[in-house]
């Protein structure tokens, strides 16, 4: 089901969800029938955009359903009644449905669903004080030019401040990733929290 976001102009946040999470755009490419993964409410000011929900989160339906999750949300130092209110944190992936596996983990998230859907529900979501962007394909969209690798937009992660946090993915199979760059634990993370209890004070 295709929308012009031009269409989705004037219609509430509640409104929009509701087509987001019929939306059937890419669904010839997916190994399953579409289950978008989408939460945000009135309010929220965190903004959490991912990658794509995995094959668990498939199932469940709710984001972050996993050790990603885990260990995300011990990075924001929250649990996760407040990770899942969605009055207080949006979370937008850049594919919304699970884009099935690939030879060494998941396959990228559909390349359909940001250009189809973000605009129009960041303009719904007037009070996000605070973007995470995790991964590279949340980051190469948002900084543009200012990407280059993963590695170098998380080193420069305080030039991209206040407007967004740069992350790797939480995932498990980053360990090697995080133990090769030890700075980011020992540097990043005490910042990322006391960040995100400011802007739910």
């Amino acid at each position: 089901m295709a929308i012009e976001v031009l269409a989705l102009v004037n219609i509430s946040l509640t409104e929009l969800l509701l087509e987001v999470k019929s939306c059937t755009l890419c669904a010839p490419q997916l190994p399953h029938s579409p289950r978008p993964v989408v939460r945000a409410g009135q309010g929220a000011r965190l903004l959490i955009i991912g990658q794509a929900p995995g094959a668990r989160v498939h199932v469940s339906g709710i984001p972050w359903d996993d050790p990603s999750g885990d260990r995300l949300r011990q990075w924001l130092g929250i649990g996760k009644a407040q990770f899942y209110d969605s009055s207080q944190i949006a979370i937008i992936p850049m594919g919304f449905c699970y884009p099935g596996k690939g030879r060494s983990g998941d396959l990228p998230p559909r390349p359909e669903c940001a250009p189809q859907w973000h605009a129009a529900l960041l303009s719904e979501l007037p009070d996000i004080q605070l973007t995470l962007l995790i991964g590279q394909y949340a980051q190469r969209y948002y900084l543009g030019k200012q990407h280059q690798t993963l590695t170098a937009s998380v080193e420069k992660w305080r030039e991209h401040l206040p407007r967004y946090f740069v992350l790797p993915h939480p995932s498990p199979r980053n360990r090697i990733w995080l133990k090769k760059n030890p700075w980011f634990e020992a540097e990043v993370l005490d910042e990322l929290k006391s960040r995100v209890q400011s802007i739910f004070i």
